[in-house]
C-alpha cells in the first residue's frame, strides 16, 4: 500500500460518515444545536465540506465547487469563497440553513468525487511538494491532505454525536 492508497482509503471513509450524520433529517433537525452557541449537524457537515472544497480547489488551482453551481442558496448562505466556517459566531452558525439533508449529501458527494480524482492522479513526488510556506516547517501537499481528512473526520464525528443527542 502506498501513500496514495492510504489517502484514498481515508477520504473514502468520509461519505458514509456524512450520510450517517444527516440521512433523513429534516431542515429543523439539521439546524438543532444541543446548547445555545453550539454547532448544529447541518453546520458541521457544511463546514467540513467547505474546508475540503476550499483546500483541494487551492491544491488543484481551480474554483471551489461551492461557487460553480447553486450551492450557496441551498444553505441560505452567500457564495463567498473565503467563508468556510472558521471563526463563525454563534449567530452565523445558527443562520446556516441547509434546505435538506440531500443538499448536504449532494454537495459533499461533488466535493468528494473531485478529491478522489485528484488523489488518483498523484505521485509520491507530488506529495512532497510544498504548498504553504507560511508555516515552519513548510506544509507539503501530503501534509495538507492529511490535515483536511483529519479535520473532516473530526467534524463528521461531532455531527454524529449531535445526531445522537437529537
Amino acid at each position: 500500500m502506498d501513500a496514495r492508497d492510504i489517502l484514498t482509503d481515508a477520504f473514502g471513509r468520509l461519505p458514509d460518515l456524512v450520510h450517517a450524520a444527516v440521512h433523513d433529517l429534516t431542515p429543523e433537525q439539521l439546524g438543532w444545536a444541543p446548547a445555545p452557541g453550539a454547532n448544529s449537524i447541518g453546520w458541521l457537515v457544511w463546514h467540513l465540506t467547505r474546508v475540503q472544497d476550499d483546500h483541494v480547489a487551492d491544491l488543484i488551482g481551480t474554483e471551489q465547487i461551492y461557487l460553480t453551481g447553486e450551492w450557496a442558496p441551498r444553505f441560505g448562505a452567500p457564495a463567498d469563497p473565503s467563508d468556510i466556517g472558521y471563526g463563525h459566531s454563534a449567530a452565523q452558525v445558527a443562520a446556516l440553513a441547509p434546505e435538506s439533508a440531500q443538499a448536504l449529501e449532494d454537495y459533499y458527494r461533488a466535493v468528494h468525487e473531485r478529491t478522489g480524482e485528484f488523489i488518483a492522479g498523484l505521485t509520491e513526488d507530488d506529495l512532497d511538494r510544498v504548498v504553504d510556506k507560511a508555516w515552519d516547517p513548510p506544509v507539503t501537499l501530503g501534509v495538507r491532505l492529511i490535515s483536511v481528512v483529519n479535520d473532516d473526520a473530526q467534524h463528521a464525528g461531532q455531527a454524529a454525536y449531535v445526531r445522537g443527542l437529537l
